[in-house]
């Protein structure tokens, strides 16, 4: 059977910088694997606030009244409903009244016919939050309606049954797939009350007989909504439409700081690109990465 031993691995040449430059490129690549950790642990924190926020509106009822007091704790009024009392001036919908769950191509019909081509986001790519090089290709002239961009939420129906905020480039949808719009409610309002719903979702999905768990649209609907009166809306967008946007800002950062990294790791190691070195005064062995918006340079 064909094997590599000690010997054979000691034989092979690779081209390495020297080590003061190997340790430079590590803390110019470090510095930027940093951002993304800390653009990451800023996202959880976020996502967690909003989710117990949304629980302290939508569910606990202590949104603020128009004395900044908890409503239901300072006695705000109720009214009756399907789901028991909720705060009068408020509405009962479902999910499916109130966003468009567009479900997705099956991308195999749409192959590329020539070099132009998009990647398609399948619930492989959903779970990553990105597409790669092993990403199915799709023609780029689909209707503009499966085209998902930046900032877009999409839902698995089927398999996972997870709900995210894509910040994972363009791509076409596949089926499988939601693409969840709106043309009456905010972003945040029907992201928030489908993820609410989720854990629904997956018992439901859990209990099919088949290897691949789903839902159906009949469950959409069936999943209520409360719609706040007009003055709670605004003000819960005022609160959690910011959060979005800093989510969804901070995730396309993290993936381009991650293509950065990726694509200078072969170039810097290669010496196509240098990265400067400088002596650090305390220890003259240790080099220091000049701090610069022009950190490398051809």
């Amino acid at each position: 059977m064909p094997s590599l031993n000690t010997k054979i691995m000691s034989s092979l040449e690779i081209q390495a910088p020297e080590l003061n430059v190997q340790v430079a490129i590590s803390k110019l690549l470090s510095s930027l694997d940093n951002k993304i950790e800390l653009n990451n642990a800023i996202n959880k924190n976020l996502e967690e606030m909003a989710q117990a926020l949304f629980k302290r509106w939508f569910v606990d009822f202590e949104f603020p009244n128009e004395n900044g007091e908890p409503y239901k704790s300072s006695g705000g009024e109720f009214e009756e409903s399907e789901l028991g009392l909720i705060p009068k001036g408020w509405k009962l919908d479902c999910l499916d009244e109130i966003a468009d769950y567009l479900n997705g191509l099956a991308m195999q019909k749409y192959r590329p016919d020539g070099e132009q081509f998009i990647p398609v986001i399948k619930i492989r790519e959903l779970n990553q939050g990105r597409t790669s090089s092993e990403s199915d290709k799709a023609s780029p002239n689909i209707d503009k309606k499966y085209i998902v961009n930046n900032g877009d939420v999409l839902f698995s129906w089927s398999g996972t049954l997870d709900i995210k905020l894509w910040c994972g480039g363009t791509g076409g949808l596949n089926q499988h797939l939601f693409k969840v719009t709106s043309k009456n409610y905010d972003k945040w309002f029907y992201y928030y009350w489908t993820k609410y719903h989720i854990d629904r979702f997956r018992r439901i999905a859990s209990d099919k007989a088949t290897t691949m768990g789903h839902i159906k649209r009949s469950d959409l609907k069936e999943a209520k909504v409360l719609i706040p009166e007009p003055n709670i809306y605004k003000k819960a967008t005022d609160v959690f439409k910011p959060i979005v946007d800093k989510v969804i800002q901070l995730s396309v950062e993290s993936l381009l700081l991650e293509r950065v990294r990726d694509t200078l790791l072969p170039k810097l190691m290669s010496g196509e690109i240098r990265v400067p070195v400088e002596q650090d005064h305390n220890d003259p062995d240790l080099p220091k990465v000049a701090e610069s918006s022009a950190i490398y340079q051809p």
